[in-house]
């Protein structure tokens, strides 16, 4: 029953929220909680071992590039410059480029972008990377100055 006050001229009903049920329904969640809690059993996650890695690639052609879009095409020591257009031909080329001319099964091509450069074009490499057919394409961690 609410309490009445008697101040003033009339009486007022004092509301005020009754905490008991609250404070019931939190004392059961917690006493399930402390029950089920044990019973939990920890999950296991199945890292990969050594053992099961990929070869290291034979080749590696790096694509960079740099400030305002200019990219860059480095295989071993030697670099070139090329074109968004001609970038894919040009990786096809290198990938084919082996002592007896057949293509090597192991390439892998990464890329490599000065922190200025925008987002949307490392994306439009490796988009032109994939449509052309190239499998191992990857971004490199490194920062390139």
């Amino acid at each position: 029953m609410p309490a009445v006050s008697s101040r003033g001229r009339g009486r007022r009903t004092i509301s005020e929220p009754n905490m008991v049920p609250f404070i019931d329904v939190m004392l059961v969640l917690l006493i399930i909680f402390m029950v089920t809690a044990p019973l939990i059993s920890p999950s296991m996650i199945d890292l990969p071992s050594i053992g099961k890695a990929a070869k290291q690639p034979d080749v590696v052609i790096q694509i960079i590039l740099g400030k305002n879009d200019a990219l860059e095409m480095k295989v071993k020591e030697n670099s070139t410059p090329v074109t968004l257009s001609s970038l894919a031909e040009k990786v096809q080329q290198a990938q084919k480029k082996s002592s007896t001319g057949a293509e090597v099964p192991n390439t892998a091509v990464v890329i490599s972008a000065d922190k200025t450069v925008k987002y949307e074009s490392v994306v439009k490499v490796m988009d032109t990377l994939q449509r052309a057919g190239i499998a191992r394409v990857g971004l490199s961690v490194q920062l390139v100055n």
